[in-house]
């Protein structure tokens, strides 16, 4: 048993890792992995509402200290929370790996765009500022499936979930781009219906004037194209399931 442990290279984890995983249960660490999904949960929520309200006030961003420092403040937890879960994880490179995507859009890149002067310009600095609400799209749909009963109504809810917050996103972004110049859309309800015309492939009768609102447009129909024939497959499974068994349709 010595022999096989003196074989391995020392690495500092073999040290904290004993001490994390093998102190806690598995049901302990399921419990702080929902806990961190959670406060990702809300940070991410309140960043929408911080992003909403500025795109609706016509604020730029890049000059508000307050929002600067926020989303600088929400990034950096956003990178612990994925150091910790590696640490929890039950074989942390395996997870550090198959999560690096987590790790590069928990990055505040618009903090050290401001930091080192660079200036990409300002449609690219527009679309950065929305990277880490991925982060939050995913610990959404990740809490609204653990609360689900069961695995297939906790898939239905995540996509569910993430479907409605594609919309939100693309309708703010839509509202933000044509509302300038497209008498088609004179407030944000009116580039709500639109995405929702556009997501569920029957076409809305205003056309986009910008880049942004035509590649809104293909995306939303595609991502609609995508994501209905799901929601049928999932009622198709519950209804042959009540099917096999009447009793189950009786309080």
């Amino acid at each position: 048993m010595k022999g096989r442990q003196s074989n391995r290279p020392y690495h500092f984890n073999h040290c904290i890792m004993p001490l994390i995983i093998h102190g806690l249960t598995l049901q302990q660490r399921k419990n702080i992995f929902r806990a961190l999904h959670t406060v990702i949960l809300l940070l991410s929520v309140a960043l929408i509402v911080f992003i909403s309200y500025e795109i609706f006030n016509d604020i730029a961003f890049l000059n508000d200290n307050v929002y600067m420092t926020f989303q600088l403040c929400v990034c950096i937890v956003f990178i612990l929370d994925y150091c910790l879960s590696i640490w929890l994880a039950d074989n942390p490179r395996r997870y550090a790996l198959r999560n690096i995507g987590f790790l590069l859009i928990s990055i505040p890149y618009l903090n050290l765009i401001d930091l080192f002067g660079i200036n990409p310009g300002a449609e690219v600095l527009y679309y950065i500022r929305f990277i880490p609400l991925l982060r939050g799209a995913w610990a959404m749909a990740i809490v609204v499936s653990y609360v689900s009963t069961n695995r297939i109504v906790g898939i239905f809810a995540s996509y569910l979930s993430i479907m409605l917050l594609v919309l939100y996103f693309a309708s703010i972004l839509f509202f933000a781009r044509e509302q300038p110049i497209n008498p088609g859309v004179p407030t944000y309800w009116s580039s709500l219906w639109w995405c929702a015309l556009e997501m569920t492939t029957i076409g809305a009768p205003v056309s986009p004037f910008t880049p942004t609102g035509k590649v809104l447009a293909a995306l939303l129909a595609g991502m609609g194209m995508i994501m209905f024939p799901l929601f049928t497959v999932y009622l198709t499974q519950i209804l042959r399931k009540y099917l096999r068994h009447p009793n189950r349709l009786n309080p």
